[in-house]
């Protein structure tokens, strides 16, 4: 039995019909349906069993089951909200939570794949996985980084995979429910095919109106590596999961316009509210990705026709860029 957390989120729910894809249908999804909407992103789903979070961190505090030996354990459950401000919270959700499942998946001698974040890196201009390059601007970066700092720490001692994957912004197919945190992408191709216009920032941090630029990664990319991760070789470390390619916003916006054949660019004003909390830039270093990882990357042009053929309509933001804060 593979494990999932966070299954019903985002990439969890991209990342079960993966391993469906591939044949494997015996899957513990666990996750916390407090917002019943999230339902749909399992609603297509083959699983065998669904646990709540609490109970399932019950259970890991319990022994989990002594001497049950699952395929893998693929954690993606984490508060995302990256403008979440009780660090409490913040810290209980994504660094205590996943020690308590690293542990117990080191016990057993389970593959562990983790999502960590590209948030880490914060203002930095190399997004390499080096400490030198990481200074986080919020608590969910923080939460995520110490959590790396701790599987850094211990992975001298590991036998078993132990796999930390910095995700980049990841769209794709899926992001319905994530409302404000949905990627930009995902905001802006809504924007555009229901009210014909894409809102982006004014210049920022050196960069002209529209012109940030991050690197993003389509979401059946980032399943597939989890998979791959998962159910390969033993492997240890943390690893950038981008296209190493940074695109601007206006580039996305461009796209978008010319696959639905209408809309237009507005500028509006930068929000005094994410100034020093706005990556204007990533670009992630895919070296060492590359050297475990070696299947071609989705392009944004092809991950938004995609999108666009899978993606029904939804109510967007007025700002589209605000959810977007490092």
């Amino acid at each position: 039995m593979h494990i999932v957390t966070g299954a019903a989120g985002f990439v969890g729910g991209n990342l079960i019909r993966a391993l469906n894809q591939k044949g494997i249908r015996d899957i513990l999804a666990v996750d916390d349906l407090t917002i019943g909407d999230k339902f749909r992103s399992l609603a297509d789903c083959e699983i065998a069993d669904y646990m709540d979070r609490a109970e399932f961190r019950e259970w890991l505090r319990r022994g989990g089951s002594h001497g049950w030996k699952p395929a893998a354990v693929l954690h993606q459950g984490a508060c995302a909200d990256t403008t979440e401000s009780d660090g409490r919270y913040m810290m209980d959700n994504n660094y205590t939570y996943s020690k308590e499942l690293l542990h117990w998946a080191l016990d057993a001698g389970v593959p562990f794949v983790y999502a960590s974040s590209a948030s880490v890196y914060g203002m930095s201009r190399r997004c390499a996985e080096t400490p030198d390059h990481e200074g986080p601007l919020n608590v969910y970066a923080y939460s995520k980084l110490q959590f790396d700092n701790y599987v850094r720490r211990l992975m001298p001692t590991l036998s078993s995979t132990v796999v930390g994957l910095r995700y980049f912004n990841v769209y794709g197919p899926g992001e319905a429910h994530k409302g404000r945190m949905a990627s930009m992408v995902w905001q802006l191709y809504h924007q555009v095919k229901e009210a014909g216009v894409a809102k982006l920032f004014d210049g920022t941090d050196g960069y002209g109106p529209g012109d940030q630029r991050r690197d993003f990664v389509y979401v059946g990319d980032v399943a597939d590596i989890n998979v791959h991760f998962a159910t390969g070789p033993v492997r240890r470390g943390i690893f950038n999961v981008g296209t190493g390619k940074s695109r601007s916003f206006n580039e996305i916006a461009r796209i978008v316009i010319g696959l639905l054949g209408r809309g237009e660019i507005r500028y509006v004003p930068f929000p005094d509210s994410l100034r020093g909390k706005y990556q204007s830039f990533t670009e992630a270093d895919v070296t060492r990705l590359r050297e475990a990882y070696r299947r071609p990357m989705t392009s944004l042009e092809e991950g938004i026709r995609r999108l666009a053929e899978r993606t029904g309509p939804a109510k967007v933001n007025v700002n589209s860029q605000e959810q977007e804060a490092a």
